[in-house]
């Protein structure tokens, strides 16, 4: 009987260990302090149209990060919606996603495309991604799937 509840533990350690990383949140780029994105509001990007730096008194923890805002108002909106201001691939450089790496990004190389906020590690690779958006977000969707965990 011990034996055989050590097994069916086993067992369930096991397939835990195993689904655990299938079933967690993505991995986002953070700062050494936890912030996301470099502590850039992520809905200015969508409202303002700009990268705006976020205010240490307007943040929401999200993912195991800390995401800054303008506003408290930006704020509410994110925590209200943050699948639709979360930007992609965790907020790695989307075009190195692409390539099958992560890489960290500069926050002022950004682009909404279909509603979805991409960074990029610098301007250069931002007009490379923009050269054609949908074979990268194909391309990125399918690394991404392989290395957000890594």
């Amino acid at each position: 009987m011990i034996r055989r509840l050590a097994s069916v533990m086993a067992a369930i350690v096991l397939v835990v260990g195993c689904l655990g990383p299938a079933l967690a949140e993505g991995p986002v780029n953070m700062t050494r302090g936890g912030g996301a994105v470099r502590g850039y509001d992520t809905v200015a990007y969508h409202t303002m149209a700009a990268a705006v730096p976020g205010d240490p008194q307007f943040t929401a923890e999200w993912l195991h990060a800390t995401w800054y805002f303008v506003s408290a108002e930006n704020r509410d909106l994110f925590v209200a919606d943050p699948d639709k201001y979360l930007p992609a691939y965790g907020g790695y450089c989307a075009f190195a996603v692409a390539q099958g790496v992560k890489v960290g990004i500069d926050p002022a190389a950004w682009t909404i495309f279909e509603g979805r906020l991409y960074l990029n590690e610098s301007d250069l690779t931002r007009k490379a991604w923009q050269k054609d958006t949908p074979y990268y977000i194909g391309l990125a969707d399918r690394h991404w799937a392989k290395i957000k965990f890594e």
